[in-house]
């Protein structure tokens, strides 16, 4: 499935925030014996048949203002919820039971539904009750005693019964652990299921096969202490995340990390929203690990390695913008970033940087390579090449660098234990990196490989509310031997 990025239908599944208003779509790619001449297109109903009624286009209305009864939260105070800031610090707080949010949308509208995004979703179930009024007088029901999923981090939808409303009035009924009513955000609909006609069209030219994925997100829905995986079949299906993961409005995909959450496991140190190759492409009969068809492995192993594995050697080619990175933390840690990667069993043969500092308006490009081999102190070897600008924490500003939502490319390859890194931007010269790796022990009979894309938040340190975000608009992985790439 490739995905196709629609900007005409937003808030289709009540998941994007206002400011990325476009939805994934999905278009096949072949079966049923048609090309891409014969995709969907609109066929005209016959001359005496009544066309089927339109579906409501969906609307997100302004809100004006919003307020309560005065005793919020001093930290926490109404407007929190409309000012479009997605984070937990930005949040309307109230404690009791019938403490209601009022919102102001400026004139009647049709209401049919909301979008919430609720304090700690993820961990409580909030219990609440929606009313409607034209005059702030008399108050109509629309929803009673309704409850959220207490499983979702990001926006979830309410089905309202559908009103003429100037003001709708969110009443708190508590949450399942304690009498707080929290509400990060929130968005007001013209239409039930806050959604317009979804039209599926033709795939992205550029094109991101997501059934060649899986992602993880740094919420924990599941319960098990540990970031989310979206299966490949989930992603490639149209799942979305409107805090981590979501359609821009310039037909990319954003991945967005804060510098806290959950994490992989108890092993790494850092925060992460990032694609992990699947050459299983959904068929979870093959294991994820080991040197199987799910990875691969370098043309440098062994013949009958190489027969197990579902490809050899890689390349990856991606197109990015990289939107935010950290100011503050650490010396070491501000600024940077990892958007591409290679990894190994335990080790990585390759980790791709991008980094600016906070003085600097151009951001570096640099790439490690992490050997197998071990120095004196039993630590694995490391080398560091710098491609565009300087990786150290005081560099100037890069004088050839990548400014903050400057698109560029890179290209990975790997062809037997050649390493070959290349930064690609328009009317520039390309800039190319080589690095041997037949010294790093990865093409031995137990090493296998996979790709990795997307924000790897590397500082630990900075203030809470930083994060870092960049915005992708292909990824192409290909290996010699797998069926899906030739």
């Amino acid at each position: 499935m490739l995905v196709k990025l629609d900007h005409r239908n937003c808030h289709k599944w009540g998941v994007l925030p206002i400011t990325s208003c476009v939805i994934l779509g999905l278009a096949s790619c072949g079966g049923g014996g048609g090309g891409a001449g014969d995709a969907l297109r609109f066929v005209p109903p016959p001359e005496n048949e009544t066309p089927a009624p339109t579906t409501c286009v969906n609307q997100v209305h302004s809100i004006v203002s919003a307020s309560d009864d005065g005793s919020f939260n001093l930290n926490y105070p109404p407007n929190n919820a409309v000012d479009q800031n997605t984070a937990s610090v930005s949040r309307w707080s109230n404690d009791g039971i019938n403490k209601a949010l009022t919102l102001d949308l400026g004139s009647a509208k049709t209401l049919a539904a909301l979008t919430v995004k609720w304090f700690k979703g993820e961990q409580r179930t909030a219990n609440f009750s929606v009313e409607t009024s034209l005059d702030m007088v008399n108050w109509r029901i629309v929803l009673l005693k309704g409850e959220s999923s207490g499983r979702h981090s990001g926006y979830e939808l309410v089905n309202l019964e559908e009103s003429q409303a100037r003001y709708v009035k969110v009443i708190g009924l508590g949450n399942s652990d304690t009498t707080n009513n929290g509400i990060v955000e929130i968005q007001a609909h013209s239409c039930e299921n806050a959604s317009g006609e979804f039209v599926q069209t033709y795939p992205n030219e550029l094109g991101i096969e997501l059934i060649d994925w899986y992602l993880s997100v740094p919420s924990d829905e599941d319960g098990n202490g540990r970031s989310d995986s979206i299966s490949e079949t989930k992603l490639a299906n149209g799942y979305t995340n409107s805090e981590y993961f979501y359609a821009s409005a310039d037909n990319g995909i954003v991945m967005r990390s804060p510098s806290y959450g959950f994490k992989t496991s108890t092993n790494t140190n850092y925060v992460r929203v990032e694609l992990r190759e699947m050459l299983r492409r959904g068929n979870t009969d093959i294991k994820t690990q080991g040197v199987n068809k799910n990875n691969w492995v370098f043309g440098s192993a062994a013949s009958q390695v190489q027969d197990k594995a579902g490809g050899v050697d890689g390349d990856l080619r991606v197109t990015l913008a990289v939107n935010q990175v950290t100011t503050t933390g650490e010396n070491y840690q501000i600024g940077r970033v990892v958007i591409g990667q290679i990894h190994a069993n335990d080790d990585e043969p390759v980790r791709l940087y991008y980094r600016k500092l906070p003085g600097n308006s151009r951001g570096s490009i640099y790439f490690a390579h992490e050997s197998r081999v071990e120095d004196s102190s039993g630590d694995n070897l490391e080398t560091y090449v710098e491609l565009i600008g300087s990786r150290s924490n005081s560099a100037g500003n890069p004088e050839d660098g990548i400014a903050l939502n400057e698109r560029f490319s890179y290209h990975i390859s790997v062809n037997m234990n050649l390493l070959t890194v290349t930064i690609a931007r328009e009317g520039k010269t390309d800039v190319t990196a080589n690095y041997d790796m037949s010294d790093s022990l990865f093409d031995l009979d137990d090493q296998y490989h996979y790709f990795k894309v997307g924000v790897y938040h590397l500082n630990n340190s900075s203030d809470p509310d930083e994060f870092a975000q960049a915005t992708f608009y292909e990824i192409k992985n290909s290996h010699s031997g797998y069926a899906a790439s030739e």
